[in-house]
């Protein structure tokens, strides 16, 4: 990835303001990169490092897509998309991971993911797709299945490889550590997160290509009714690509133009994340005035007597 001469700019502040006064703070950092890894404006320092976290499940997809899984168990664009979901463990989308393993042959107790609280399954469990494709992988390429959660594990060293190939880094660089779901997880610079998504959205790699191909066609499955990542590629259909990260991370990637957009809200808040990349999909015209007003009605006016404002801009470098 390629470093301008100014990688630093103001950060980005959200602003809870209850009956117009200013209640609470958040300092937020965001990058927009193009798809060779130059950054192209910034708000903070692009080279600030976080956990990627859920928004990395994109490129963990790409170990389904690069094994011959998906023709081998004739998974489709749903399986597809719920592999990179972060889903609300509905029972369309608990059977559409569920369809994965019955289809490789996988029975639902090789699952390493939790069973969440007050429920019965780890297929209820908001990563059990992106587990669902790494037992499908396990299984196509005759892998163990028990230990599939190890960073040595050959599943989990695939997918960093194919993740190092895109930001043209070795893999024995990144940081792992694992994520709540037990998966490794990576400790990425805001510009190498908005570089991914850039490429994701280059249409310049097949494999890339099939996963946004799933993701915009099925986008109640990669969140849910009603959540950021689904309303806003609704609203913008085959333009942009959402992808929420826990901690404050989301990643957008703007379809045919090669550019994608990293943000961080640095304690960690929900709410200032969409605030942000609502306001920051404006500046950068990504998203009608209509479709800001929409997003804003329902992620920025927050109560009756509360609502969020968002005070800064990128700068271009």
């Amino acid at each position: 990835m390629t470093m301008g001469k100014r990688t630093q700019a103001a950060t980005l502040e959200v602003r809870l303001l209850r009956e117009g006064i200013i209640e609470s703070r958040h300092t937020v950092q965001a990058v927009v990169c193009d798809e060779r890894g130059r950054i192209l404006s910034v708000s903070g320092n692009a080279e600030t490092a976080t956990f990627v976290r859920s928004a990395l499940k994109p490129f963990q997809a790409l170990a389904v897509t690069s094994t011959g899984t998906l023709e081998r168990y004739d998974l489709g664009d749903r399986d597809l998309a719920i592999i990179t979901s972060s889903h609300r463990g509905t029972i369309e989308q608990v059977r559409q991971a569920f369809n994965i393993l019955w289809r490789a042959d996988v029975d639902p107790s090789a699952l390493q993911c939790p069973i969440p609280e007050g429920k019965q399954s780890p297929l209820e469990y908001n990563c059990s797709g992106k587990h669902a494709g790494m037992l499908a992988v396990c299984q196509q390429c005759h892998w163990p299945l028990n230990n599939y959660l190890q960073r040595k594990h050959p599943v989990q060293q695939l997918i960093i490889s194919k993740v190092s190939e895109l930001l043209r880094m070795p893999s024995e660089e990144f940081i792992s550590v694992h994520d709540d779901c037990g998966a490794p997880t990576y400790l990425m610079q805001l510009g190498q997160m908005a570089s991914l998504y850039a490429q994701l959205a280059s249409r310049s790699n097949l494999d890339l290509e099939r996963i946004v191909r799933a993701m915009t066609n099925y986008p109640v499955l990669v969140a849910g009714e009603g959540e950021f990542d689904t309303e806003l590629m609704r609203l913008t259909p085959r333009e942009l690509i959402s992808k929420a990260g826990a901690e404050g991370v989301q990643c957008i990637a703007r379809l045919g133009e090669g550019m994608g957009l990293a943000i961080k809200v640095m304690d960690g808040a929900k709410r200032a994340k969409y605030a942000v990349a609502i306001h920051l999909l404006r500046q950068l015209g990504w998203i009608t005035p209509s479709v800001a007003e929409t997003l804003s009605e329902k992620f920025m006016s927050i109560g009756k007597y509360k609502r969020l404002e968002v005070i800064g801009e990128l700068s271009i470098l």
